[in-house]
């Protein structure tokens, strides 16, 4: 995996980092790509069972464009703000697979300039593998 972290605060700090910046293309390297999806995620997942017959190309196109959707609204809404990180944590269930796992619903505790608290969730669900973090999607339920 490209472009990891080696907590899950790091990352968060490089998502606010680029956020701040309002640095779409920075944003978009943190979560994973379509490769990755292909050679890492892909397998382990139920759904890449043969006799489901979902295609690695659908079920990647589908994730990509709601990540990409979510990445726009996320910028949209808070692109060229600075926080400060107080915390992460996860609201979601944590999946264990083979090689890696997923942590959903990862929320940011963060302070703003004018010193109030937020509780966001800025992407969705965070990826670990080797101990090593990224953005699994920008999609947030």
């Amino acid at each position: 995996l490209t472009n990891t972290y080696p907590s899950n605060h790091a990352l968060a700090q490089a998502v606010l980092d680029a956020l701040s910046a309002a640095d779409y293309a920075r944003l978009a390297t943190l979560a994973l790509n379509g490769q990755e999806f292909r050679d890492v995620v892909w397998p382990e997942l139920p759904s890449s069972n043969p006799d489901r017959g979902l295609p690695v190309s659908y079920a990647w196109n589908d994730l990509n464009q709601k990540s990409t959707n979510g990445l726009r609204r996320l910028l949209a809404r808070w692109g060229g703000h600075t926080f400060e990180l107080l915390d992460v944590t996860f609201d979601g269930e944590t999946t264990e697979y083979e090689s890696f796992r997923v942590h959903r619903e990862t929320r940011l505790t963060l302070r703003d300039t004018d010193g109030e608290e937020l509780d966001v969730h800025f992407f969705g669900s965070t990826l670990v593998r080797n101990g090593n973090y990224k953005v699994f999607s920008y999609v947030v339920a």
